[in-house]
């Protein structure tokens, strides 16, 4: 305890930031201070721990092995001290003026986002939505709380998460009227014709897909490999909304998750119908970094996406559902 007088909280704010972006320019940058003001602050981190901290390698800027001991005992540190002042007052919706950051796959934005917004602009009318694609955010990003949520499928989570699952969803073929198969829509019919595949798992950059590489084509292609079967896909997309309109081609099958079908519905150029083999349900979750817990706005948008979530049906959600928001978010939740 005695050398706790030496501290400057500041430090330990500018020593995350700087272990984070490997980067004094960067660093300075996010916390909004000159690039002097930010070499100074590391040297006199570098007196406090009797280290270097960071040394410039032919790969830039690269954290010590004291550096690197220190980083999760920092950010314990501040994420106990955000805590602690964290305003006891409840959350107001109807007077906050802020920006949720989302990142969500175009399934999970067109199926559920409408109702969020719905509830939003009722509510929480000072509250925009910045909604990304998986492909503009990456793991690391959420771990420092630049995303709010993340909402999609995922494949892996880091353990330091937390997440929720939203909903199960099973999966439906989506064809054109006019696609000859649909007399005798069985699974010889449905290998017959030619797919769109279509998924975007998880976050980050994606890379091209090996159409011989079952194994990696997700659920659909899994469960017809269990059967020793194999679909012949001519369109690969990460778009669900591109591939439902590719569908209406009287040539082309989608296979893709149900509620993306609801979308569709009233379409009168496409049908909707059972997949002609089983494949098991996906999930879709929605996660965060534990630095935005306890944080009392980000509860309350959590609460709301997750209540909407579980009372969103074809239709939007029920009457009651909708009565009930309201009082479901003042509820505490993990």
């Amino acid at each position: 305890m005695k050398n706790l007088h030496r501290i400057d909280l500041n430090l330990l704010v500018y020593l995350d930031v700087l272990l984070r972006e490997c980067n004094v320019t960067q660093a300075a940058q996010q916390l909004g201070l000159s690039q002097p003001a930010m070499s100074n602050s590391l040297r006199r981190l570098r007196d406090l721990f009797n280290d270097p901290l960071l040394v410039r390698t032919s790969d830039g800027m690269t954290p010590t092995a004291r550096a690197l001991e220190l980083e999760p005992i920092v950010r314990d540190i501040l994420s106990g001290v955000d805590r602690a002042i964290q305003p006891t007052s409840p959350f107001d919706a109807a007077s906050a003026d802020q920006v949720i950051r989302i990142m969500a796959s175009d399934y999970a934005e067109s199926t559920l986002f409408p109702a969020v917004m719905q509830q939003l602009q009722a509510q929480a009318p000072g509250i925009t939505l910045d909604v990304m694609t998986p492909s503009d955010v990456s793991f690391l990003d959420v771990e420092r709380g630049k995303i709010d949520l993340v909402i999609n499928r995922f494949d892996h989570m880091p353990q330091s998460f937390h997440q929720i699952t939203l909903w199960q969803d099973s999966f439906s073929c989506l064809l054109s009227r006019d696609n000859h198969i649909l007399e005798h829509f069985d699974l010889d019919a449905y290998l017959s014709a030619n797919h769109i595949w279509v998924s975007k798992t998880g976050m980050g950059v994606g890379v091209g897909v090996d159409p011989d590489d079952v194994q990696r084509l997700g659920w659909v292609d899994s469960a017809l490999a269990q059967l020793n079967k194999q679909r012949r896909i001519r369109v690969f997309t990460r778009h669900y909304q591109a591939a439902m309109t590719l569908a209406e081609q009287n040539d082309l099958i989608v296979t893709l998750p149900t509620r993306a079908t609801w979308l569709k519905r009233d379409n009168p150029r496409v049908v909707v119908r059972d997949v002609p083999f089983a494949i098991p349900p996906l999930e879709l979750k929605m996660a965060w970094s534990p630095l935005l817990q306890h944080n009392p706005a980000h509860r309350w948008v959590r609460q709301l996406v997750t209540h909407i979530a579980r009372h969103l049906g074809p239709d939007g959600l029920t009457p009651a559902a909708n009565e009930s928001v309201a009082g479901a978010i003042g509820k505490p939740t993990s």
